[in-house]
């Protein structure tokens, strides 16, 4: 799934440029949308890339295009940058493909974890969308989209979970669910902020939507969960005894300690 993956050497800065963020703990600054970040350099890089948190930029570490900022560079507008061109129509297409390769990038996931022939054709389907012309990308529905799509993955968790234990956009902020058995468990939009989940095991847990920041999974077993993506790896706090995805990289940010048992 590497195409799925953002490729800042192939993107025009599009993150940097096209969305807005306020100043917080996330966020050093405000910076209004279309406005470019104060960090990004004239090659579209990003200057304080390795100092992202120290700098208050830890936004910007839990943010992930899935790959859009380089189609929408490359592809659907050509290698034409927004300096020279285009910029308005460009900085609304980008967030539209965002959208759409987060679905492909659900989609493929599924198709690696339980794959036939209705998951194929739907990603091809959204892919298609995502090279269309600018226009073309701006007249869809992708609300529509993304309630075709998430039958499939319902249909997918549903196969492959063993448990019908539902947390689904459950209110679990600050919750202590350390030691827990949540295997198969359907996390799905629940609201795991500064959740303790310490050594609780996760396994087949469908976690697309949940909330992660803050959460604590030190000793947490995830390496089988469902549709668990980096961005919410990198939202949450970790160590070297979290176990993840294959696919998924643990965050420089996480710490090296095993975490105790009690």
């Amino acid at each position: 799934m590497e195409e799925l993956k953002g490729d800042c050497a192939n993107c025009f800065g599009l993150c940097c440029v096209a969305l807005p963020f306020a100043k917080s703990a996330d966020f050093a600054a405000t910076k209004d949308a279309g406005t470019p970040c104060r960090n990004l350099l004239a090659d579209h890089r990003c200057g304080i890339h390795d100092q992202l948190r120290p700098k208050g930029y830890a936004g910007c570490t839990v943010y992930d295009c899935f790959g859009a900022g380089q189609r929408v560079s490359q592809t659907v507008f050509g290698g034409v940058d927004w300096r020279t061109a285009g910029r308005e129509k460009m900085f609304a297409v980008f967030p539209v493909v965002r959208q759409l390769h987060e679905l492909l990038w659900y989609l493929a996931e599924a198709g690696r974890l339980d794959p036939h022939d209705d998951l194929a054709a739907a990603f091809a389907e959204v892919e298609r969308h995502t090279v269309a012309a600018p226009d073309d990308v701006l007249a869809l529905d992708v609300a529509e989209i993304r309630a075709k799509v998430n039958v499939l993955l319902l249909r997918t968790s549903e196969r492959l979970r063993s448990s019908a234990k539902s947390y689904r956009g459950a209110d679990l902020i600050g919750a202590r669910l350390r030691n827990k058995n949540l295997s198969s468990a359907d996390f799905r939009g629940a609201y795991l902020i500064g959740a303790d989940l310490t050594n609780s095991d996760l396994s087949r847990a469908d976690m697309i939507g949940a909330d992660l920041r803050g959460a604590d999974l030190s000793g947490a077993d995830l390496s089988t969960c469902l549709f668990l993506t980096q961005p919410q790896v990198n939202a949450a706090r970790g160590n070297a005894r979290t176990k993840l995805p294959a696919p998924l990289t643990r965050p420089s940010h996480w710490s090296a300690e095993p975490a105790r048992r009690r």
